[in-house]
């Protein structure tokens, strides 16, 4: 395939961001960064002070700033990766996590696609995935320093021969050659706009069309592309999702992270899809299931996890495991002999009671309780509170479950499964 050539970076002199962000890619900026790696923040003034007698002042500001983003970083990239790669604050807050990026260049590796433009690329999150799939990236990102930050990435990582940046408006951006199109819209307000393809900053957006790009602008993109995904809010309203796509939804380490509309071939349009990482298990169903049954509280309770509950397919886990809800409102399954699923956290009950702050404050004092782990769906009592209030003291431990039972408030008294 031909490349497209890159927007060939101007000299940041008239942009400080730009300015200083060369100045950290010296070598006296490199060696700051270094030194800062393991620094403690609460120390940060005391730092300042001390480096600022042999090194400019903004190149000192600079450093610790990018140091900060790098200790943030660890979490979404791994520590391998943050303490080599640079970072913008967007970037670090709008970056999809190392786990669920190399999912979906997973996917579109094993549909066998070699080439996919990024549009609105970011940070280089998702490239950098893509890349070690082996697939040849187009990233691309209306703002400069952006750009400029996706190709110091692209360099620190070694993957220069398999990621091009382009800064430009991804609007005017022909994706034909590539086999997939791969969109990240802004879903934070601008605080004086960053315009199409560039990171957003500000609130967080809830209206798809208020994205930037929209995502009208860009389901059209992907619908142009052999295959395509947009990464979108884990909360987008289900009517947003229109019946070309197969949504996916992805958790990690129990929380849901983002959704995700596939296009073209290889994917089902109008099927949902729970992905739940680490375990790299995947649930799905073509189209909406009927309503699951609802009856008395079992001798276990599962929590599925989020991503389904998103996918709507509770109804399919309470198929598989025999059970029923424990409300028609509330996503808890119950059933009366033990199931194990990566789909569902599952505990083992030994009291239901109706609620009552007292009766349960009695029961953890007769059962010595010192640890209280409480869930709840379907009540406003604050978790904290109710701690607070049940002056807990003991060796054990237990999970309490504040919740509804055929529409009455009800506590749920347990323990996890082994």
């Amino acid at each position: 395939m031909d490349r497209v050539n890159a927007t060939t970076p101007s000299a940041p002199s008239d942009d400080p961001g730009r300015a200083a962000f060369a100045a950290l890619r010296s070598r006296e900026g490199e060696q700051l960064l270094a030194e800062l790696r393991d620094h403690d923040p609460a120390d940060e003034l005391a730092t300042a002070t001390r480096l600022r007698r042999t090194h400019p002042a903004e190149l000192v500001s600079a450093a610790l700033g990018q140091a900060r983003l790098r200790q943030r970083a660890v979490a979404k990239f791994g520590a391998e990766d943050a303490y080599r790669m640079y970072f913008t604050p967007d970037g670090v807050e709008q970056a999809t996590r190392t786990t669920v990026a190399a999912h979906r260049a997973a996917r579109f590796a094993g549909l066998g696609v070699r080439s996919v433009a990024d549009l609105c690329c970011g940070i280089g999150g998702d490239a950098i995935a893509l890349a070690r799939a082996g697939i040849f990236v187009l990233a691309v990102d209306r703002d400069p320093l952006t750009a400029e930050v996706v190709r110091a990435n692209t360099a620190a990582l070694g993957l220069d021969g398999l990621i091009e940046v382009r800064c430009a408006d991804v609007t005017e951006v022909d994706t034909s050659p590539y086999d997939a199109v791969f969109v990240d819209p802004a879903r934070r307000g601008a605080r004086g706009g960053s315009g199409r393809g560039g990171r957003a900053t500000g609130g967080r957006i809830f209206d798809p069309e208020a994205y930037s790009p929209p995502l009208s602008w860009a389901t059209a993109a992907a619908l142009k592309a052999p295959r395509a995904a947009l990464k979108i809010a884990p909360g987008i309203p289900h009517e947003a999702i229109g019946p070309e796509a197969e949504a996916e939804w992805i958790s990690d380490g129990g929380d849901v992270k983002e959704a995700v509309l596939w296009y073209g071939e290889g994917f089902a349009p109008g099927a949902f899809r729970a992905t739940v990482l680490p375990y790299g298990a995947t649930l799905s169903a073509p189209a909406p299931l009927p309503a699951p049954p609802v009856g008395p509280v079992g001798r276990y309770l599962y929590e599925p996890d989020g991503a389904v509950i998103r996918a709507r397919l509770v109804a399919d886990l309470v198929e598989r495991c025999g059970g029923r809800l424990v409300d028609e409102t509330i996503a808890y399954i119950t059933s009366d002999e033990p199931y194990s699923s990566p789909y569902v956290a599952g505990y083992e009950i030994t009291d239901e009671l109706p609620f009552s702050m007292k009766r349960l404050k009695t029961l953890l004092r007769e059962r010595q309780v010192g640890v209280l782990t409480v869930k709840k769906r379907g009540s406003a009592v604050e978790p904290e509170e109710l701690r607070r209030r049940m002056k807990l003291s003991g060796p054990h431990a237990a999970t309490v479950f504040l919740t509804r039972v055929a529409g009455a408030p009800t506590m749920l008294i347990g323990h996890p499964l082994g």
